[in-house]
């Protein structure tokens, strides 16, 4: 039988990943199987500078804490060896980070997901990756509030340019 310390270190771990689980923006699930030590710290390395922790968890566990949030579909993908992105703030980064290092590596397979506490499967996965980033999108949003103002400022210009014309 386990010892008291190792069950309650168990049920620590589980309630860790079960708050990670709540209170992130997005969290992918992988299996690195297959990628070397060189790939996995650069892997680590890019998703540190994305603001995305990456942890290597036991399936039980995880499984234990998505029951514990609702989210016991989940329990589905946690087969083999398990790696699992969490991010706070980005929904969108740990899918690009990961969707482009598995292009360039192979042996890392994306498994699924959770984005705003509603799962997701790999294809959803894919196409989060394929979003612009935040900054890209509020670039967006601003150059598409600024045209009216634009348009307008250059159609005044227009007239007063002819009207300066015509007086001279």
């Amino acid at each position: 039988m386990a010892s008291e310390k190792i069950l309650a270190e168990k049920k620590r771990q589980v309630e860790e990943i079960a708050a990670k689980l709540k209170e992130s923006a997005a969290t992918v699930i992988t299996d690195y199987r297959g990628l070397n030590v060189a790939q996995m710290t650069e892997l680590r390395k890019q998703l540190r500078e994305a603001g995305v922790e990456f942890k290597v968890l036991k399936n039980t566990l995880v499984s234990r804490a998505a029951d514990s949030v609702e989210l016991g579909e989940l329990n589905a993908v946690l087969t083999g060896p398990t790696a699992i992105a969490f991010s706070k703030n980005d929904a969108v980064a740990p899918a690009k980070v990961l969707s482009q290092f598995a292009k360039e590596n192979e042996a890392l397979k994306i498994k699924g997901g959770v984005v705003e506490g509603r799962i997701v499967d790999v294809a959803q996965i894919e196409a989060l990756a394929s979003l612009p980033s935040r900054e890209g999108l509020l670039s967006m949003l601003l150059s598409v509030l600024q045209a009216p103002i634009r348009n307008f400022a250059l159609a005044v210009k227009a007239v007063a340019d002819k009207k300066e014309a015509e007086s001279a």
